[in-house]
C-alpha cells in the first residue's frame, strides 16, 4: 500500500509530479481553496505520515500538530529555514533536502546577476529598445570585473561554486563564515570587514534566526557608493529598509536581488532604481536542477519508509 503524503506548495516538475503520484497517496493543499484547509486536513491528518515540502513553504509548529501520524519532512529545497525544527525534534521527526544538484545552477545565477549589475545590462536593454543608442543619447562605462574583489558571504556549497566562477573573471575572492573551516581563500573577521574589503559582497549563507540581517546597514555602508550587493540565499539576511535606504542615498552603488523579505512583494522602491537587478527566486529554477530537487526529495521518502538510511538527512537544527 503507498504511503499517504500531504504535499505543500506546487509547480513541481512534470516528472517530479508523476513520481509522487506514483510512489505516494498524495494530498496537494495548494489544489484546495484557502477556507476549506482546516477541514481538509482534518480529514486526513489521521492517515498522512510524510511531508512533501518547499524550502519557501516548509511546515510551522501548528499544521505539524494537526498531523499525528507525521514521520518525515522532505524538504524540495536546500534552504529549511521555513522548518519549525523545534516542534518536529520532540517527536523525531526527521527533517531531508536537496543539496549538491542545485548547486551549479544557483551558483550560476549568482554570477550572472553580478554580471548584470557591474554591466548595467538591464538598464542597457532598456537604452537601445527606448532609442537611446540611435540618439547618441550619453551613456557612461561600465567597470571591468578583473582585479576586483568578490567578497563571498557564506563559503559553502554554493559559496564555493560561485567563487570558482569569479576566478575565472580574474576576480580575488574574499569570504566570511561563522566556521573556521580550512579553505582557499582569506578570510574576513567579520561581515563587516568582508564589505570593507571587497568592490562585491555575495550573499550565500543559510537563512534562519541565527543570520536575520546579517547584512545591516553598518556591513552597506562598509560595502560603499562603489559597492553591489548580490543576495541568492534569503531575503532575511539582509535589512532590506537600509538597503533601499542606501540605494536612494547613494550609499550603495547597486544591488542584484533575487530573493526578498515579503516574497513575491518587492519594495517598489527597488523596482524604480535603474542600479538595482531583480529576479524572481529563480537560482534552481532550471529543468534539470528541479527534477533532481524533486527526485531526491522523493528518494528521501522512499528510503524512510523502507527503513533505509536517508539520503540527504538534515543533521542539525540551523543556528
Amino acid at each position: 500500500m503507498r504511503p499517504e503524503i500531504l504535499v505543500l506548495g506546487s509547480g513541481w516538475m512534470p516528472e517530479v509530479s508523476e513520481e509522487l503520484e506514483r510512489r505516494f497517496v498524495c494530498h496537494h493543499l495548494a489544489q484546495v481553496a484557502p477556507d476549506e484547509r482546516p477541514a481538509f486536513i482534518a480529514g486526513i491528518a489521521g492517515r498522512v505520515r510524510g511531508v512533501f515540502t518547499s524550502g519557501t513553504v516548509g511546515i510551522d509548529a501548528a499544521l505539524a500538530a494537526r498531523l499525528p501520524a507525521l514521520e518525515v519532512v522532505a524538504v524540495h529545497g536546500v534552504g529549511v529555514d521555513a522548518v519549525d525544527f523545534k516542534a518536529l525534534a520532540p517527536r523525531g521527526i526527521p527533517v531531508t533536502n536537496t543539496p549538491d544538484v542545485l548547486t551549479d545552477d544557483v551558483a550560476d545565477l549568482a554570477v550572472a546577476l553580478l554580471l548584470a549589475a557591474a554591466r548595467r545590462l538591464p538598464m542597457l536593454d532598456r537604452y537601445v529598445r527606448a532609442g537611446g543608442w540611435e540618439a547618441k543619447q550619453p551613456l557612461a562605462p561600465s567597470r571591468a570585473l578583473r582585479g576586483k574583489v568578490a567578497g563571498i558571504l557564506g563559503l559553502g556549497r554554493i559559496g564555493q561554486a560561485v567563487a570558482a566562477r569569479l576566478e575565472g573573471f580574474g576576480m580575488q575572492i574574499r569570504y566570511y563564515q561563522r566556521s573556521t573551516a580550512q579553505l582557499a581563500y582569506p578570510r574576513s573577521a567579520s561581515p563587516l570587514a568582508l564589505a570593507r574589503e571587497s568592490d562585491y559582497l555575495i550573499v550565500c549563507a543559510p537563512g534562519g534566526s541565527g543570520t536575520r540581517h546579517l547584512v545591516d546597514a553598518a556591513v552597506i555602508d562598509a560595502l560603499g557608493p562603489e559597492g553591489t550587493l548580490v543576495n541568492i540565499a534569503r531575503g532575511s539576511l539582509v535589512d532590506e529598509a537600509a538597503l533601499v535606504a542606501a540605494l536612494e542615498q547613494g550609499r550603495l552603488g547597486a544591488a542584484a536581488l533575487d530573493v526578498f523579505v515579503d516574497e513575491p512583494r518587492v519594495p517598489p522602491a527597488l523596482k524604480a532604481m535603474d542600479n538595482v537587478v531583480l529576479a524572481p527566486h529563480v537560482g534552481s529554477f532550471t529543468l534539470e536542477a528541479r527534477t533532481a530537487m524533486g527526485m531526491l526529495a522523493i528518494a528521501n521518502l522512499l528510503a524512510h519508509f523502507a527503513g533505509e538510511p536517508l539520503p540527504t538527512q538534515v543533521a542539525d537544527k540551523p543556528a
